[in-house]
C-alpha cells in the first residue's frame, strides 16, 4: 500500500512536471495560431492606420497571422475593456494611443482596473499632431483662425473621434493658450471627422499626422501647425505652434500596445523584441517618417513610465477644462 502511493505520488510528480513544460513550451513556441490585436476605435483614424501596418510586420516576422478588429465604442473603453477580460495567452492584445492615458481623467469609473488590468507592452510611431484645414478653406495661418474666433466665439468649429479623445483636449488645451473658444463637434472616429474636414462641413481637425498625413500631400488638406519642437523633415515649410506664437507646444501621440494581466513573461518579452524589430527595419522607418513621425519605439517598463508621466500631464489639462466626468 505504501509502495503504491509512493508510486502513485512519482506518476502525478511527473504528469504535473510534464504539463508545466509543455506549458512553458507553448509559451516560447508563441504565436502558434492567430493574434487578434483590437483597435477600439472605428476605421481610419491614426490608430487604426499604425495598428495595421504593425500587424502586417509581426505577421511577416512570425509567420502567424496578427488580425485587426475594430471595436469602437465609449472613448476606446468597449474595446480596451474587452483585452482586459480576456486569457492572458498573447493571443488578444489592445492597440491604443495616448488617449489610453486620459481614461481615468474622462469616467467617474472605468470597466476594468486601468493601473493593473492591462500590461504596457511597447510604444512606437511618436507622431505629432498637426493642425489641419480644408485645402480651400480661407484661413491660411493658425493666426486667421484665431482671428475669426476671437471675433465669433463658438463658430470655428473642430471634429474629433469624440468627447474625452486626445484631439478633443488637445483642441481645448490650444483654444485655452490662444484665448480663444472654439466649437467642437464629436464623430464616431477620427476618420470620419477627417470626412468632414474634406467636405468643408468643419473648419479643422487637430489628429496625429500619421492619420493626416495622405490627404496633406494629396493636396486636399492643408497644415497650418505642428506639435513638438521642430518642424516635420516630410512638411518643412509647416510651422511649429510655438512659431505661430502660440504659448503651447502641442501634443507628441504615441501607438501602442497592452496585453491581459497574467500574460506569460516568456510572451511579452517575444513581443519587444518583435516590436524592436520591426522599427528597426527600413520599411517601418520609411512608413514613419513618411507619416511624419519619429520611427522609435519604447518596451517594458520605459513604456510604463511614460504612460504614467502621461496620465499625470493629462490631469492637469483635463483640470483647465469645462469637462466633467462621465
Amino acid at each position: 500500500m505504501k509502495l503504491s502511493r509512493i508510486r502513485l505520488g512519482l506518476v502525478a510528480g511527473a504528469a504535473l512536471t510534464v504539463l508545466g513544460l509543455s506549458a512553458a513550451q507553448a509559451q516560447s513556441d508563441w504565436p502558434t495560431r492567430v493574434v487578434k490585436i483590437i483597435v477600439p476605435y472605428a476605421p481610419g483614424g491614426a490608430v487604426d492606420v499604425v495598428t495595421r501596418k504593425m500587424a502586417q510586420k509581426l505577421s511577416e516576422q512570425t509567420g502567424q497571422s496578427f488580425v485587426v478588429e475594430n471595436k469602437p465604442g465609449a472613448t476606446g473603453t468597449i474595446g480596451a475593456n474587452q483585452v482586459a477580460q480576456s486569457a492572458g495567452d498573447g493571443y488578444t492584445l489592445l492597440a491604443n494611443d495616448t488617449t489610453y492615458s486620459l481614461l481615468p481623467h474622462i469616467f467617474k469609473k472605468l470597466p476594468f482596473d486601468h493601473a493593473t488590468q492591462l500590461v504596457p507592452v511597447g510604444a512606437y510611431v511618436f507622431a505629432p499632431m498637426g493642425l489641419v484645414v480644408n485645402a480651400q478653406s480661407p484661413h491660411k495661418t493658425l493666426a486667421d483662425l484665431a482671428a475669426k474666433a476671437k471675433s465669433a466665439p463658438d463658430t470655428v468649429s473642430y471634429g474629433t473621434g469624440g468627447p474625452g479623445t486626445t484631439p478633443h483636449f488637445a483642441s481645448e488645451a490650444l483654444g485655452i493658450a490662444a484665448g480663444v473658444k472654439f466649437m467642437h463637434v464629436p464623430f464616431k472616429g477620427a476618420g470620419e471627422a477627417t470626412t468632414n474636414i474634406l467636405s468643408n462641413t468643419i473648419d479643422f481637425q487637430i489628429a496625429s499626422t500619421t492619420g493626416l498625413m495622405g490627404n496633406v500631400k494629396g493636396g486636399k488638406l492643408r497644415m497650418l501647425a505642428v506639435s513638438g519642437d521642430k518642424r516635420l523633415a516630410a512638411l518643412p515649410d509647416v510651422p511649429t505652434f510655438r512659431e505661430t506664437g502660440v504659448s503651447w507646444p502641442g501634443v507628441v501621440n504615441w501607438t501602442g500596445l497592452w496585453a491581459p494581466q497574467d500574460t506569460p513573461v516568456e510572451v511579452l518579452q517575444r513581443l519587444h523584441k518583435e516590436i524592436e524589430k520591426a522599427m528597426a527595419s527600413e520599411d517601418m522607418k520609411n512608413f514613419a517618417q513618411g507619416m511624419g513621425a519619429e520611427a522609435r519605439q519604447v518596451t517594458g517598463q520605459a513604456f510604463a513610465t511614460i504612460l504614467k508621466d502621461s496620465t499625470d500631464n493629462w490631469g492637469k489639462v483635463v483640470a483647465n477644462t469645462a469637462f466633467e466626468k462621465r
